[in-house]
């Protein structure tokens, strides 16, 4: 019996693509990896479902600096997909080559997203991830040339699948077919593939290019208000956001919150001057309840200071102008 180690994201694909070796024997373990542009949630409750042990790695810092400068550019938004895949089989060859499995796989689909798994992207990946003849794609492997693993009899090509373009009805009938239930709708599930969130993210790799995961946490929390080159005001937009907001604050971080209403929290980052700080003010001012107010006390605390700024609410309008 071979052992295959394979990328689990949760989807249908790479259910089926886990559940298509299992099913002629194959001893299959699964990987997911978390970044801040996705986690392991649909990962991990999948293979709980197909009772599959399913290996959790965290790839933040390492993936992020990727993200700054793929080697095979982005798609549509800010989603390096080749790259990403890439990195995602190299780690899992490091995995592989010390744990002692066979090969990788995956749940790629020839011609299902014309971008990156089109013949040229395939290859690439596999290149550039470091593992050329190791890697099996299992949904399309009848499509594509036989791999050293189906010549060495590690598994049966005439059981593995003949899948392609964009269409999921073969899938869907499959997963119908083998039990695999519950399984997400296709696309989502990344942010770099989501305008609003790569607006901000270009915005943060544009004014603070050696940022950390932790400035890409901030993007998810909140309205963001670009003040200059210099500085950035976070408005939470409930409680939730306030929370969250409170919890990812960072040491150099300023907190502004409208001292005699009640209203959001606002985060002041990067390096503001008194311009930015007036602004800041305002705009938080518009966003609480003394809106209507001719003045409002705004409260700056951080670290290394405490003060605070009596400012005329900012109209929402010209607020809105500063949204990213």
């Amino acid at each position: 019996m071979s052992k295959a180690l394979g990328l689990l994201s949760g989807g249908l694909d790479s259910s089926l693509a886990a559940m298509t070796l299992k099913r002629q024997g194959v001893e299959v373990t699964c990987v997911c990896y978390v970044t801040p542009f996705f986690g392991a949630d649909k990962a991990i409750q999948t293979a709980r479902r197909l009772d599959i042990p399913l290996i959790v790695d965290e790839i933040g810092p390492l993936h992020l600096e990727m993200v700054k400068q793929p080697r095979y550019g982005y798609g549509r938004n800010l989603n390096p997909c080749i790259d990403c895949h890439a990195m995602m089989f190299r780690l899992a060859g490091e995995r592989m080559a010390q744990e002692g499995f066979d090969y990788l796989f995956s749940g790629e689909v020839l011609g299902q997203r014309p971008m990156s798994q089109n013949p040229t992207a395939l290859r690439a990946v596999a290149k550039y991830s470091g593992h050329p003849d190791r890697i099996l794609r299992p949904l399309s492997a009848r499509l594509l040339p036989p791999t050293p693993m189906e010549e060495a009899g590690l598994v049966d090509r005439e059981r593995l699948l003949d899948i392609q373009g964009r269409s999921r009805k073969r899938q869907e009938a499959l997963a119908a077919e083998w039990g695999v239930v519950d399984y997400p709708s296709a696309g989502g599930g990344c942010l770099l593939t989501e305008p609003n969130f790569t607006r901000r993210l270009r915005d943060l790799l544009q004014h603070e290019p050696d940022c950390g995961v932790d400035a890409v946490e901030l993007l998810k929390a909140g309205r963001h208000f670009r003040l200059s080159s210099r500085a950035k005001l976070i408005v939470g937009r409930d409680q939730a956001d306030n929370e969250k907001l409170e919890q990812l604050a960072r040491p150099q971080d300023l907190r502004l919150r409208c001292r005699d209403f009640s209203g959001p929290l606002g985060l002041l980052v990067g390096a503001p001057n008194e311009e930015d700080l007036q602004l800041a003010a305002g705009v938080l001012a518009g966003y609480g309840k003394g809106r209507e107010a001719s003045c409002v006390a705004v409260l700056f605390v951080g670290a290394a200071q405490r003060r605070t700024l009596e400012t005329a609410p900012l109209a929402r309008e010209e607020g809105q102008q500063l949204l990213l």
